[in-house]
């Protein structure tokens, strides 16, 4: 079954964002750089994506995916004129491993190691 979905502005993707980080227990995120064809005023890219995590619900996710991007140049700089995400790898299998931490336990330990030292 193919999910498709569109979100055409910053309203619709900001409640796309958050609708997701509600049914998740942890996400991670990893974004690569791929190539930027620059054409005049236009350009087309490719970001390279690895996502895993486990939804609120207990099943698991893991992927591999590519942004295709197209980028126009405006007086205020580039700016996103379309994104296609495209899953190329997808496993759900239940992830084997645990959080070692809540997030509150990592927020304060990153808090307390960027206190300055005397």
């Amino acid at each position: 079954m193919t999910d498709l979905r569109r979100v055409a502005d910053r309203v619709e993707i900001r409640a796309a964002v958050e609708r997701m980080q509600g049914l998740w227990e942890f996400f991670v995120q990893t974004v690569h750089p791929g190539v930027v064809r620059l054409d005049g005023d236009t350009a087309t890219g490719r970001a390279y994506v690895a996502e895993f995590g486990r939804m609120r619900d207990g099943s698991s996710h893991q992927n591999h995916a590519v942004y295709h991007d197209r980028y126009q140049r405006t007086p205020d700089g580039w700016k996103f004129t379309g994104r296609v995400y495209e899953v190329t790898y997808l496993d759900n299998t239940p992830l084997a491993g645990s959080t070692p931490r809540t997030i509150a336990e990592v927020r304060a330990r990153i808090a307390a190691d960027m206190e300055p030292t005397a």
